[in-house]
């Protein structure tokens, strides 16, 4: 797990904002988080079918969505313990934000899709670890316990788009997925959300 080279991928760190509001409902932070999960394994999954000759991208996507749904049960779990009731919670704008800056032609799609998903990651881990010092223990020990794994599955992402794309490229679209990453977790959000921006 490297932290510093997460910060650095990465164009800013969380607001302080955010921090305070994710602990002033922490409900809402399960939810989304359970939600975000089951997308993460979905998205795997859609990968796995849309890129089926793919060898390398299929065996991290396997691995990568049974990892995502065992983090959705225990999310699941803790939510029971708690007395946290399912509701419905719609997603944030980060996912579809960031998708705006993907090009549609193959296999620039390919690359920019494996991009933005190593930014997603790569910012749950930040945020996990933006947390981990202010939660009870038993959320604490369990989102320091995530901070491993997004962090790996970061590496994963970003190791299958140098793969399957031309470096100098790889480079220019994680700047260009970078400044726009900044601009959703920094610009101010009108709903709270794990990967939400400054609440207002």
């Amino acid at each position: 797990m490297n932290l510093p080279e997460i910060h650095d991928f990465l164009g800013c760190r969380t607001p302080q904002a955010w921090v305070d509001a994710a602990l002033a409902d922490q409900e809402t932070l399960l939810i989304d988080h359970k939600n975000n999960e089951y997308k993460a394994a979905s998205t795997a999954m859609a990968l796995m079918a849309k890129y089926s000759t793919h060898l390398d991208l299929i065996n991290f996507m396997s691995r990568l969505a049974r990892e995502e749904l065992v983090h959705h049960e225990q999310v699941l779990r803790i939510m029971k313990k708690r007395g946290v009731p399912l509701r419905p919670v719609s997603a944030a704008r980060y996912a579809s934000g960031l998708r705006k800056v993907v090009r549609n032609h193959e296999p620039a799609k390919l690359v920019d899709t494996l991009v933005v998903g190593a930014f997603i990651e790569a910012r749950s881990c930040e945020r996990f670890e933006a947390l981990v010092p202010h939660l009870d223990e038993e959320l604490g020990r369990f989102y320091f316990g995530l901070l491993k794994s997004e962090s790996r599955h970061y590496q994963g992402y970003l190791k299958l788009a140098y793969q399957y794309g031309d470096a100098v490229d790889v480079d220019a679209v994680i700047g260009k997925v970078r400044a726009a990453e900044c601009e959703l977790i920094e610009s101010p959000d009108e709903e709270f959300r794990f990967h939400s921006g400054i609440p207002l």
